[in-house]
Order: structure tokens, then sequence, then C-alpha cells
């Protein structure tokens, strides 16, 4: 089997055990973030590094919809320089500081009614932990996705004991291995050929999917980002800019 192909089986293997064991744990993630959504609150989304694509990926999206929040906190993408400034070395530090994700919560307004949607593979670094306590200390609920193999017998970097797991009133397990990486190449001691960001992917989509299933059935209108890319559609930047400006109205009290 040749190396793409061996990616392609491990990155469906990982879908289909999300499948086969996570549908459950996803519904009721999606409920709660419906009925944030429902009342006009919002589900606030943050991770660090490659955690952060997956909220990249969720709104503004073609096909996402207004109600998720993304906290991008951009010394912790890594993705904006490799090295220099806000570059590898300093993200691997700045996740792991006790207190940064505290004064990150300061800089925005919550409800109770709100939900925190934090996305870690292994769960056990700070600043998604303080980012989990200062959310509980406000009444929010937490969905927490990551990977259960990734957490099993990691202790966390946290003074207060607890892995983000250990903090998550709902929790999906991405099915992602250990390593991430899944295929191993010939003379060299590391794979290469990740899988968690396709396995954050399908169970985002597979929630937010669920979400506006849920809401639809209530009959609440959604703010749809359309695809103003088709041909012979004439309303779709209009439909663009309503729901736009309905993000904006909203995000106002933020």
């Amino acid at each position: 089997m040749n190396l793409a192909k061996q990616w392609l089986e491990n990155a469906r293997d990982v879908m289909t055990r999300i499948e086969e064991t996570q549908g459950e744990n996803i519904r009721k993630a999606a409920e709660l973030m419906a009925g944030a959504i429902e009342c006009e609150r919002w589900v606030h989304t943050f991770g660090c590094g490659h955690a952060t694509l997956p909220i990249e990926e969720m709104y503004p999206r073609i096909g996402g919809f207004v109600g998720f929040h993304p906290m991008i906190e951009l010394p912790l993408t890594f993705f904006t320089r490799i090295t220099g400034e806000m570059g590898v070395h300093q993200f691997v530090f700045l996740e792991r500081v006790e207190g940064y994700g505290t004064e990150i919560m300061k800089g925005y307004d919550f409800d109770s009614r709100d939900i925190m949607w934090l996305f870690s593979h292994s769960g056990i670094n700070n600043v998604n932990i303080d980012i989990a306590l200062e959310a509980r200390k406000r009444g929010m609920k937490i969905v927490v996705f990551g990977s259960a193999e990734a957490a099993r017998g990691k202790k966390t970097r946290h003074s207060c004991g607890k892995t983000i797991f250990d903090l998550a009133d709902v929790v999906v397990d991405t099915c992602a291995p250990l390593e991430d990486a899944s295929v191993p190449l010939v003379n060299h001691p590391d794979r290469i050929g990740p899988v968690s960001t396709m396995a954050f992917v399908t169970c985002v989509w597979m929630t937010i999917t669920t979400v506006a299933e849920i809401l639809a059935e209530r009959g609440v209108k959604l703010y749809i980002h359309p695809s103003h890319n088709v041909p012979g559609d004439g309303t779709a930047r209009q439909r663009l800019d309503e729901a736009l400006a309905e993000y904006k109205r909203r995000i106002a009290g933020v």
C-alpha cells in the first residue's frame, strides 16, 4: 500500500469510529448549543495551535451560520509565523503558561446561557484549562472535543489538578490516535500524515448540522453564510449581508 492510500485508510478508520461511537455525545453537545443559539446567545470556540483550525472552519464559512463566536488568540495559533515573531517556540511556551487563559477571558462579556466549546488533542495544557475554569465560574456549560487516546494516562500541567476533559459537561472523542501522525516513513523515526484536524472537522460538522436540524425543527431562523460564487443566484450577496448584519448585532454585547 502506498503512503497516500495508507493515510486515507487511517482517516477512514477514524471517521468510522466517530460514527460508531460518538453519535450520542455529539447529540448532547448539539442540544446544549441549540439552546444557547435559540435565545440569541453564543457558542464561544477556543483552541490552540492546530486546534484553532476547526474553529476557523465553522464560521464565517459557507454553510455555517450565526451563533458561533471564534476566540482566536493570534500568538496561540503559530500559523502567522514559523520562526521569528509569534513563532512555534513562543507558541509552545505560551500554551503552557498558567494564567494566560484567565487574562484572555477578561476581554469578553459572557452570559451564563453561553456555551464554551474547547478543542484540544490531549487536554492537558494550561491555557485551555484556564479558559474552562473561567467559563465554569461564569456559569457556562463546557463542551470539549479531543482525543481520549491522547489524554489517557497523561497528567495535567495545571495546578488545579484537572484536564479540560475533567471540567467538561460533554466530551466528544475525536478518536484520533495518540501520536496524531499516522503513517510511518522509511528511514525516519517520526511519522507523517496527522489525522486529528480531519477528526476535529468531521466532529464539528456532524455537530453543527445537528444543531441546525434541531433549530430548524423548532422554527428558528438561521442566518446562514451562503455560497456567493454560484452562477445565477442573484440574492446570495443580499443573504450574506443579512447574515453578517445579524452577527454584528449580536456580537455587540460580547
